[in-house]
């Protein structure tokens, strides 16, 4: 069995929130840090892998808030590394919008639908807002018909609900960049990670991070805590930060003993956890139209989510003939319990309604599974916009010597990348003043119990130096009470 030495901290997760936590602590002092990663890799939900020749993105695929006044942390990271990104424009998409039989809605149609979607969801705010004050609002209408039901997919899942501003996009920006680079939006973990770990020619090779090392239990105490992984490897710390999704957090792959206590139980499963799925299809030639107006189409289908968002990877590889199709919650989860092939035939059915039944059939296809990753359990935590800011906070509060973050953590940025990458050093900072603040409070036990022995050892031959340097602050009542300099009750610490 592994039992290494005691460490300062203990990190759970090398994502983006538990590397920019261990990079704080580096900066600021506190080295002796152990990362225990469950997967093979760095990274948690931004995750490159090969496909069609060229490298795509299954998780985080976009630098979200871009070209404000202040600057997106993550879009810093991106222009120092040199990573390749293209622009999105995704306004085009409500005007790309085809029904069943391949034609495309009349612009003016499109348009007014998605007002309407958007007045039903000021409407739905309103209506949740008055009952918490128990008005009476009228509730807005269901959408019912494919273009409505579209339309209101976009707005709710595909994107955020647009009713009320966005932090990310208020602080940082309204522009949005997909990573199109060989090197995966990955490298920017790798290039967080070299600040502080040893690594050779692109390779981490720092023995403080420990991969498929999967935590299966966390024992702490005012003491600390020690962390046992499936392999049977113990771990202990003063001090851990918890950096697994709010999706792991609501399963039981990590068990605490003694349990979190309720109020923090209760505050993770009301977070709702967002399962969003990207299938990218490989084809032998194009047959979508690829001008820059047409990066983004949508198919109107009687059932809500159903194969809605598509995208084709023209302008971020031009030639690779790819085509990209988002479903969420629902679906992913129907779609991830099926085969690969029977997905292949789901979206070509779909293809064909929009081009026709003559269009090529793909020659690959890649399915990622969020939610079945018993690492993950999902894409990314989503707060309703009606919601107690105090759900938040109590699953962000840290529990005795067990520190949590993540994007779920984030109380403006909550579900984003840069969520993520602050989070953690939000959290880093919050551990360094409770660690200077132990020590603060363990200087002044000491000075107090020290007054004591200091003034009733005139007889002893010590000085004051000498009996500083040589007593540990627990052996001095015990010394005082064999003395007699002091009574029973006055002995105990």
């Amino acid at each position: 069995m592994d039992s290494p030495p005691l460490s300062s901290v203990i990190i759970i997760g090398a994502g983006i929130s538990g590397l920019s936590a261990a990079k704080e602590l580096a900066e600021n002092g506190i080295e002796d840090v152990v990362i225990l990663e469950a997967s093979d890799r760095i990274g948690g939900r931004v995750r490159k892998e090969s496909f069609g020749g060229v490298s795509v993105e299954l998780g985080a695929g976009w630098i979200a808030g871009v070209g404000g006044k202040e600057s997106n942390p993550v879009w810093e990271l991106a222009n120092q590394s040199g990573l390749r990104t293209c622009f999105s424009d995704y306004s085009n998409a409500r005007y790309n919008i085809y029904d069943r039989s391949g034609k495309i809605f009349p612009s003016g149609v499109a348009a007014d639908s998605y007002k309407k979607a958007v007045d039903s969801a000021i409407m739905n705010l309103r209506s949740q807002e008055a009952n918490q004050v128990d008005e009476v609002i009228e509730p807005p209408c269901s959408p019912k018909t494919p273009i409505e039901l579209a339309i209101d997919f976009i707005l709710h899942d595909f994107e955020m609900a647009e009713v009320e501003p966005i932090s990310t996009y208020v602080d940082f920006g309204e522009r949005e960049f997909l990573v199109a680079d060989e090197r995966g939006y990955e490298y920017l973990l790798y290039k967080i990670a070299e600040d502080f770990l040893f690594n050779s020619e692109g390779k981490i090779l720092d023995t403080r991070l420990k991969l498929n090392k999967v935590v299966r239990e966390i024992q702490h105490s005012r003491n600390g805590v020690m962390v046992k992984t499936e392999d049977g490897c113990v771990y202990e710390a003063n001090y851990v930060i918890l950096s697994a999704s709010i999706g792991v957090l609501q399963s039981d792959l990590i068990s605490f003993r003694p349990p979190l206590p309720r109020w923090k139980t209760e505050a993770i499963q009301k977070c709702d956890v967002m399962v969003y799925t990207k299938i990218f299809l490989k084809f032998p030639y194009k047959f979508w139209p690829c001008c820059p107006d047409k990066e983004f189409f949508i198919y109107a289908h009687e059932r809500r989510g159903y194969y809605t968002f598509w995208q084709h990877m023209e302008n971020a590889y031009p030639g690779s003939n790819i085509l990209v199709v988002t479903l969420t919650n629902g679906e992913s989860k129907r779609v991830e319990s099926q085969s690969d092939q029977e997905t292949l035939k789901e979206a070509m059915e779909v293809l064909r309604d929009m081009f026709g039944p003559n269009i090529p059939i793909a020659m690959d296809i890649l399915v990622p599974r969020w939610w079945n990753n018993r690492f993950q359990r999902g894409s990314y935590s989503n707060y309703p916009i009606i919601s107690n800011n105090q759900v938040l906070y109590d699953i962000r509060a840290p529990v005795g010597c067990i520190f949590f973050t993540g994007e779920h953590t984030s109380e403006r940025f909550n579900g984003y990348v840069h969520g993520g990458y602050l989070s953690g050093i939000d959290t880093s900072k919050s551990l360094l003043r409770e660690i200077k603040e132990e020590k603060e409070r363990k200087s002044e036990n000491q000075t107090f119990l020290l007054e004591p022995l200091l003034a009733l050892t005139g007889s002893l031959t010590l000085t004051q130096t000498d009996a500083v340097s040589n007593l540990h602050k627990c052996d001095i009542p015990t010394q005082l009470y064999l003395s007699g300099k002091l009574g029973i009750s006055e002995a105990i610490l």
